[in-house]
C-alpha cells in the first residue's frame, strides 16, 4: 500500500498499476518519535503522518512539495525508511502550458522511479480506461440529504474524520468542503495526449493556498451564498498559511466564521467540541431553528419544573425553573472525580431543596465540559450558549460576558434577544482561570476566599510577567523571597489576569453592558482590576455560579 497526503497527487496512475493508494488521515495520541526526529515547531499534521507511517504497513509514501514541513519529513523517511519507495513530487505553483508540461514530465519521473522499485509496469491505456469509468460515476446523482436546518462550508487545512463526523451527527449538512484534501477528484478523459491533459486537471482543483491561483478560492463560495449558513475554518498548529487566509476572510465576508485549531491528534476533537457545537447552537437560534419541540409531562401541583445542571471542572451548579421562569431553587457543589457522581449528589440536594419528587422534574438539560456524562440528563446544550440566555434573563442589557471558570476562560458578544452573536475560547491553558487561582493562593498559603479581599489593601504596585501557572508560581515564590507583601502579589496576579481577559473580551467587541459570571466573578480583586481595565463597570448577579445552568433550565423551557 502506498500513502499519499497531498491532492496533486496522481492517485489514479498508481491505481492504474494495480497498487492499493490510501490518503494518509493520521489517527495519533502523541508525538513521542516526531518529536525525537523533527524540530518541535515542525507543523502538527506532519509530525502525526510521520508517527502514522513509521507504524504502519505502507509499502511506500508520496509526497508533494507543498510546503517546507513536508519537505523535512521526507528527509525524515528516507533515514527512517530506507526500504520503502519514497518520493518528493515537485508540483508547480502555476497553472500553465509550460508548468502542465513540466508536471507530466514529473510525474512520468514518479512512475520510472516506482517500476524500477517495485517491478509492476505502467501502461497509458489501463489509466484512459480507469479515468472513463471514474467521469461516467461523476455523472450520476446521489438522493438527496435529509434536510437540515443549517448549512456549513468547510475551510482550511484539512479536517480530521472525527470533526465531519461531528459536524454530521448534530444533523449539519457540509454544503462544500474546501479544506486541502475536501473536494472530490473530478475528471474528464482526453483521447489525445492523456497524461498531459490528466497533469492540467490535476493542477486545475480549487486550488490550495501555496498555488498562484489561490486568490480566486473565495469565488467558489458564490454558487452557495443563498444557502450558506455559516463558515467552519480549521487550521493546523504551527500551519501559517491558513490562518492567514482566515484573517482575509473574517474581514471581508459579511457571513459567521469560526475558526478552530487542532494539533492533529485524536484528544484535539474532543477539546474543540464545545466551540462547533456552540457555533451550530449560533446558527440554528440566528435562523430561528428550534433546538427541538417535545410534550412535556406537569408535576402532581399541575406546574412544570425543569432543572438545568452545569457541569464544570470546579463546580457543578444546579437551577430548577418553572413554567413561569422563576427560580425555584439552586444549588452549587463541589465537583469530584467523576462529573456523573456530582450531578447525582447535586440532584438529590436541590431536589430536596425544592420539596419535588424526581417524577415532578418534566425536563433536564445538562451543559459544561461534563454535559455528556450525565446520565439522567434528557438534552445536552452547550456553556457558550446556556450562557448567553442565563445572563440575558439576569440582565437583558448585558452585551459582553467574560465567564471565568475553572479551567477556561469565555468572552461572549450578544445581541439584544440575548442570542451569541461571536464567542472566543481560551481553553487550551488554565491560565488566569479559577485553577491558576487556586494555585496561586496555596503558594501565598492562603484561602482562596481570602485572595480577593486582601489584594483590595495593595500599596506597592507589582507587575506578574508571566501567566503560566508554573512560571507564575515561580515568579511569586521570588517575591515572597524578597519580602513583598501577599496582598501587593495578589494584586499583581489580579491586573495580569485582567490583561488577560481585556484581550480576550477585544477578540469579540468592546460592547456594553459588561457582565462578568463563573466562580471568579465572587472575587472582588478580580473584579475590580478587570473594572479598571475595561473603563466600565461589571454587572454580577447574586449567584454569579448559576448562570449556565439557569441558561440550561432556559432552554428546557423552550422545549
Amino acid at each position: 500500500m502506498i500513502g499519499y497526503v497531498c491532492k496533486y497527487t496522481p492517485v489514479e496512475v498508481f491505481e492504474a498499476m494495480g497498487v492499493e493508494i490510501r490518503r494518509i488521515q493520521p489517527e495519533v495520541t502523541n508525538f513521542n518519535q516526531a518529536d525525537t526526529l523533527m524540530h518541535p515547531n515542525i507543523c502538527s499534521f506532519t509530525k502525526s503522518v510521520l508517527e502514522d507511517v513509521l507504524a504502519g504497513d505502507y509499502e511506500g509514501v508520496v509526497l508533494t512539495t507543498c510546503c517546507d514541513s513536508i519537505r523535512r519529513l521526507y528527509d525524515v523517511l528516507k533515514q527512517q525508511c530506507p526500504d520503502k519507495f519514497l518520493y518528493l513530487l515537485d508540483v508547480p505553483r502555476k497553472v500553465n502550458d509550460f508548468s502542465t508540461e513540466m508536471y507530466r514530465k514529473n510525474i512520468l519521473d514518479m512512475v520510472h522511479a516506482y517500476e524500477a522499485f517495485s517491478g509492476k509496469t505502467f501502461d497509458e491505456s489501463v489509466l484512459k480506461q480507469l479515468l472513463k469509468r471514474r467521469e461516467a460515476g461523476q455523472n450520476l446523482r446521489t438522493a438527496p440529504k435529509n434536510k437540515a436546518s443549517v448549512h456549513i462550508g468547510l475551510m482550511g487545512a484539512r479536517c480530521s474524520k472525527g470533526i465531519i463526523d461531528l459536524l454530521e451527527n448534530r444533523g449539519v449538512d457540509i454544503l462544500f468542503d474546501m479544506t486541502c484534501t475536501g473536494l472530490k477528484r473530478e475528471f474528464h478523459v482526453e483521447p489525445d495526449n492523456l497524461l498531459q491533459a490528466y497533469a492540467w486537471q490535476l493542477l486545475n482543483q480549487v486550488p490550495c493556498l501555496r498555488m498562484v491561483k489561490a486568490v480566486n478560492r473565495e469565488n467558489y463560495m458564490e454558487g452557495f451564498k443563498d444557502r450558506l449558513d455559516g463558515i467552519l475554518y480549521h487550521t493546523v498548529q504551527f500551519c501559517d498559511n491558513y490562518a492567514y487566509e482566515y484573517t482575509n476572510l473574517k474581514q471581508r465576508l459579511d457571513i459567521p466564521l469560526l475558526m478552530v485549531e487542532t494539533d492533529a491528534t485524536k484528544q484535539c476533537e474532543g477539546q474543540i467540541r464545545t466551540r462547533v457545537e456552540a457555533f451550530i447552537e449560533s446558527l440554528k437560534i440566528a435562523k430561528g431553528a428550534s433546538i427541538g419541540k417535545k410534550s412535556l409531562k406537569k408535576a402532581e401541583d399541575g406546574k412544570m419544573y425543569v432543572l438545568g445542571i452545569d457541569s464544570g471542572s470546579t463546580s457543578t451548579n444546579a437551577v430548577i425553573l418553572n413554567e413561569n421562569k422563576e427560580i425555584v431553587a439552586f444549588d452549587v457543589v463541589r465537583t469530584g472525580a467523576k462529573s456523573g457522581e456530582s450531578a447525582e449528589r447535586i440532584l438529590a440536594e436541590i431536589l430536596e431543596r425544592a420539596g419535588l419528587k424526581r417524577e415532578d422534574i418534566s425536563l433536564i438539560v445538562s451543559t459544561g465540559y461534563g454535559r455528556v456524562s450525565i446520565p439522567f440528563a434528557d438534552e445536552n446544550v452547550t456553556e457558550i450558549s446556556c450562557h448567553g440566555r442565563g445572563a440575558h434573563y439576569f440582565n437583558p442589557d448585558v452585551r459582553t460576558i467574560l465567564d471565568i471558570g475553572g479551567q477556561d476562560s469565555k468572552a461572549i458578544r450578544l445581541n439584544e434577544n440575548g442570542e451569541v452573536v461571536d464567542f472566543v475560547m481560551n481553553d487550551k491553558c488554565a491560565a488566569g482561570t479559577g485553577r491558576f487561582l487556586e494555585m496561586m493562593a496555596r503558594t501565598l498559603e492562603m484561602d482562596i476566599s481570602e485572595m480577593g479581599p486582601e489584594s483590595l489593601k495593595w500599596k506597592e504596585d507589582i507587575d506578574i510577567s508571566s501567566m503560566c501557572s508554573v512560571f507564575a508560581e515561580s515568579e511569586v515564590i521570588s517575591l515572597i523571597a524578597l519580602n513583598k507583601e501577599k496582598a501587593d502579589i495578589a494584586h499583581g496576579l489580579h491586573k495580569a489576569i485582567a490583561n488577560k481577559s481585556y484581550s480576550l473580551l477585544k477578540r469579540v467587541g468592546l460592547n456594553e453592558t459588561f457582565m462578568m459570571t463563573g466562580g471568579v466573578a465572587k472575587n472582588p480583586g478580580v473584579v475590580k482590576a478587570v473594572e479598571e481595565k475595561l473603563g466600565s463597570k461589571l454587572f454580577i448577579c447574586k449567584e454569579p455560579e448559576i448562570v449556565g445552568a439557569l441558561g440550561a433550565a432556559l432552554f428546557g423551557l423552550d422545549k
